[in-house]
């Protein structure tokens, strides 16, 4: 051991040797004893032989590799090749013999296996020197660099996995300086704008601002949102693709910086939403135009007006609001159908957006009405020479499917803000004027007065009325019967009725397209859907066991997506089995968007109730579409019953239906049979369910027992009759 600290010491003084003065003035061997044996490590002395046999090692050498300088030195316990780990040791006498063969000092890193068989990495560092006896031997200093490696393999590993990420993730990952350059991009990335590889995509793109967003101020935004918060999240930007397409994209990204907190680059992630967008564009679309037109609905309509009254109040010019309201089209759709009167009125809806300028609007309001906003008129002179251009425009002859059409139109004008100042007052003023209009003798237009409000003050006062009557429980449910082949009461269908303190009597056709228009048809429906459940649950527990209640839904209702849970509720609470509850709706409703509406008869088929189709024949939803609808009952409309006992071409229709209906394993069911001809005929036809005057009237609920009671009476007297 002394040995050894002699020879360092000389090593060390030979180093100093300018600066001997110093050194002889300090106790060296101490010194270096000192630093010696506290060295965090170990101090080697070696021969240069097949084991690397151990000269001297300081008392680290315990602390490294658990054996004592006496066990090491002249290899009594173990050779300094011996703690080389076996797969390390021709590479580190490789790099040994080269640096010794260079006279070169080495660095090298390797595994040691300790006393207790652990692993440990070294890091070595040594030289060849001479030693006292002119031979050469191995100096050098061994360390524990076990941490620090570990360490950069977790490094190694996380930046393995974040490159595997990174080049395998289905979504479009990037690094970008924050001038607008990329640094780094994925394979998702260039595939999504259009390039073969990353490369090309970071070599063409130099400019981000300008090669890549379709609006160049997007890339100053998102460095801007970055820069306030250190990160954008679902930031929307329309970009190009490498061919020249335009796509919509969202990003989410982060600032990275140094740990000075300079700014490194922008990181972050890139998804296509362009099929999102466009399909929130079309949810906008059909929020605010109508389906068959395209024209904008009521929604747009009243933002249009707001618009231009606004304009109006800037400039003091005038702005009039026009309700035209097609004269004889409902005889047009009665008699050649539906899919003409659509046809007619896209063709009417072309030719008003034809007859107006840019700063008007054509909207269509509903049904064979639509509503212009006439903006900047100077004058009325100018307004009516506009209104007699547009009723010259409409009344053009339509040639539809070999028919020579020809419509006028009715229309009422108000002002603002003369007339009125608010949309709601505008477009009842102008509704009121209509009316006048289509009194004095159609195909006419008439400008608002105070004297015209009578019409609309009915109409209010009826709207208030029926509103008061949901209120005061004034609506009330009534019940037609419906008999098999044989003339047995097999169901009822519910029916309401309206008797009001102050307008009497209403019928159903005068307050339901009302409650249509307004919404109060929602809440009827609930009243009648309930009511009828309770009562056909209620004469079930009295006896009459399986009879079925129909009850007619509208058109809101089936685009209601909770329809199914509702009508799950009322079964629940009223305790009526699904299957004797049927739902009926109108043969128009199925030319609407067929997918939601098979969606919706599905969910409802899926209780166990049943569909019909009312008024079948009457609409123009297409036969093929038929089979596509979960339905279990055809009702075959009254206005085709109804000369079918007299009139051998008249039966033309029901027999075609009632032949529809059984191959495509409906039941039918006849409307309004009021003769016993009728009846029969049909019977025979093969209709299996009628209902209509001949068996009774609506009834209200409490008579019904007994007309039960009176039908099996009769059905009973019939069949004793039938066997004398």
């Amino acid at each position: 051991m002394k040995q050894g600290v002699n020879s360092l010491s000389a090593f060390f003084s030979s180093q100093l040797a300018g600066k001997t003065s110093v050194w002889q003035q300090i106790d060296s061997e101490r010194v270096l004893k000192v630093l010696v044996g506290n060295l965090d490590g170990m101090l080697f002395r070696c021969a240069i032989d097949a084991d690397w046999t151990v000269h001297f090692v300081s008392a680290g050498c315990h602390e490294l590799t658990g054996y004592t300088a006496d066990e090491l030195q002249r290899s009594q316990r173990i050779s300094l090749e011996g703690l080389i780990h076996p797969e390390d040791r021709q590479a580190v006498r490789q790099s040994v013999m080269t640096a010794v063969e260079g006279s070169a000092p080495y660095r090298i890193e390797y595994r040691i296996v300790c006393r207790d068989g652990a692993h440990k990495w070294v890091m070595e560092r040594g030289t060849c020197v001479i030693d006292e006896f002119g031979g050469r031997v191995l100096e050098g200093f061994i360390e524990d660099i076990t941490e620090r490696v570990a360490g950069q393999l977790r490094l190694a590993e996380a930046e393995m996995r974040f490159r595997s990420v990174f080049e395998k993730s289905v979504v479009g990952m990037f690094q970008t300086t924050s001038d607008g350059h990329y640094l780094a991009a994925n394979q998702a990335l260039a595939d999504l704008y259009g390039y073969r590889t990353p490369r090309e995509l970071i070599d063409e793109i130099a400019d981000i601002a300008h090669r890549l967003y379709v609006d160049p101020a997007r890339r100053a935004a998102f460095s801007g949102e970055i820069r306030r918060n250190g990160l954008v999240r679902d930031f929307e930007s329309e970009v190009y693709r490498r061919d020249g397409s335009r796509i919509w994209i969202s990003e989410n990204a982060h600032a990275v910086l140094s740990p000075e907190g300079a700014l490194l680059y922008y990181e972050g992630t890139v998804e296509d939403i362009t099929q999102r967008r466009q399909h929130q564009a079309e949810l906008e679309y059909q929020a605010t135009h109508d389906p068959l037109t395209g024209l904008p609905n009521r929604n747009l309509l009243q933002d249009r007006l707001n618009q231009a009254m606004g304009g109006s109040r800037r400039s003091g010019r005038q702005v009039a609001v026009a309700f035209v309201d097609l004269d004889n089209f409902k005889v047009i759709n009665d008699s050649l159908g539906h899919a003409v009167g659509d046809r007619l009125l896209q063709v009417v809806a072309r030719r008003l957006s034809r007859s107006l300028r840019e700063v008007d609007t054509v909207a269509r309001y509903g049904g064979d009405e639509f509503v212009l906003i006439l903006a900047d008129q100077a004058s009325v002179r100018d307004l009516a020479q506009t209104l007699e251009r547009i009723q010259e425009c409409i009344a053009e002859p339509v040639l539809l499917d070999g028919h020579d059409l020809r419509v006028g139109a009715s229309i009422g004008v108000t002002v603002y803000p003369h007339d009125g100042k608010d949309f709601a007052t505008l477009l009842s003023q102008a509704d009121a004027a209509m009316y006048h209009a289509k009194a004095g003798g159609k195909g006419q237009f008439r400008f608002y007065t105070p004297e015209l409000n009578s019409a609309a003050y009915e109409r209010l006062e009826m709207e208030m009325a029926l509103r008061s009557a949901l209120a005061a429980d004034e609506l009330c449910v009534h019940y037609q019967p419906k008999v098999d082949a044989t003339g047995r009461v097999s169901g009822f269908e519910a029916l309401v009725r309206w008797q009001s303190p102050t307008l009497g009597s209403v019928s159903p056709a005068r307050f339901i397209p009302l409650a249509e228009e307004t919404g109060l048809i929602i809440p009827i429906s609930a009243l009648v859907l309930r009511a009828a459940c309770q009562q056909a649950a209620k004469w079930a527990a009295a006896g009459w066991a399986g009879l079925t209640m129909a009850v007619n839904l509208s058109a809101r209702e089936y685009a209601d997506q909770d329809l199914a849970s509702k009508i799950r509720t009322v079964l629940a609470e009223t305790g009526l089995p699904a299957a004797c509850l049927q739902l009926e709706l109108t043969e128009t409703m199925l030319a609407g968007d067929v997918e939601l509406t098979v969606r919706t008869l599905s969910d409802l088929k899926a209780l166990g109730v049943r569909i019909a189709v009312d008024d079948f024949g009457t609409g123009y939803s297409s036969l093929a579409y038929l089979k596509r609808f979960p339905l279990d009952i055809l009702k075959i409309d009254r206005s085709f019953v109804m000369e079918c006992d007299r009139d051998a071409d008249a039966m033309a229709i029901p027999r075609a239906v009632i032949s529809l209906g059984q191959s495509l394993g409906l039941s039918i069911v006849a409307e309004g049979v009021e003769r016993q001809g009728q009846f029969e005929i049909l019977r025979c036809l093969g209709c299996e369910e009628f209902q209509g005057y001949l068996f009774s009237q609506a009834l209200p609920a409490d008579t019904v027992p007994a007309f039960l009671q009176d039908n099996a009476a009769r059905l009973a007297a019939a069949q004793l009759t039938a066997g004398a």
